[in-house]
């Protein structure tokens, strides 16, 4: 994967190359309301999606910033925002697998959109 551009939600910092490449891989992770660690600079991504917004980023500084404004903005909806940490480096439970399979990736069934004309 490339092209994506990682920033801190609060100062505008960028990933170091390797941190870069963890938060890439949080990309594919289809889930809502969990927080991830994404090493080596200990960046924590918020995986909203639904009722709790889009996907937040914050550099190892502003953790807590981050923390702090889910917690004032979503806290309400439901008890995801005020997990403690520490918090994985990788979701186990992602619907990656399922992404894969509605996306036509990695199957042997022919992909639906794709009909093939009778002449």
């Amino acid at each position: 994967m490339t092209g994506y551009i990682f920033r801190c939600q609060f100062c505008d910092a960028k990933p170091d190359p390797l941190t870069q490449m963890s938060l890439e891989q949080t990309v594919k992770d289809v889930t809502f309301g969990a927080y991830v660690d994404a090493m080596p600079e200990k960046w924590l991504v918020w995986h909203g999606h639904g009722p709790y917004g889009p996907p937040r980023y914050a550099c190892a500084e502003h953790r807590g910033d981050l923390t702090a404004y889910l917690r004032n903005h979503y806290g309400a909806i439901g008890p995801h925002p005020w997990k403690k940490g520490p918090y994985p480096t990788k979701l186990e439970k992602s619907d990656r697998a399922d992404r894969k399979v509605s996306l036509g990736e990695g199957s042997s069934m022919p992909s639906w959109r794709k009909i093939p004309s009778s002449e």
